[in-house]
């Protein structure tokens, strides 16, 4: 028996706002309830809580990591050299083919 998933079929998580989340871990760096508690209170799984409070130490410096915009760079920086490596294989190989009718045999 085989299962297809359509699109629709597959669960994806529920993307919030930034300030959302801000606020949500604002509260919860508070310690006036639960983190269950909070999580509850917003609507959302004490994991994502969890998740957003890591991510908020590293972007924030509390803790050692790669913040958002470090990652974005890193990123960017990637597909630069991508795009470089691709230029530099079409010059090599137009050298190539251009220097073959330059010496002939």
């Amino acid at each position: 028996m085989e299962i297809r998933l359509r699109w629709k079929d597959v669960f994806m998580p529920k993307s919030y706002p930034p300030e959302f989340r801000r606020d949500v871990v604002a509260v919860a760096r508070k310690h006036e309830a639960p983190l269950n508690q909070i999580a509850k209170d917003f609507g959302i799984s004490e994991s994502c809580l969890a998740n957003w409070l890591k991510k908020a130490d590293v972007e924030d410096g509390v803790k050692p990591g790669v913040t958002e915009k470090e990652s974005a760079e890193l990123r960017e920086a990637k597909k630069r050299i991508r795009l470089l490596e691709q230029e530099a294989e079409v010059m090599r190989r137009a050298v190539a083919y251009l220097s073959r009718d330059v010496n002939p045999k």
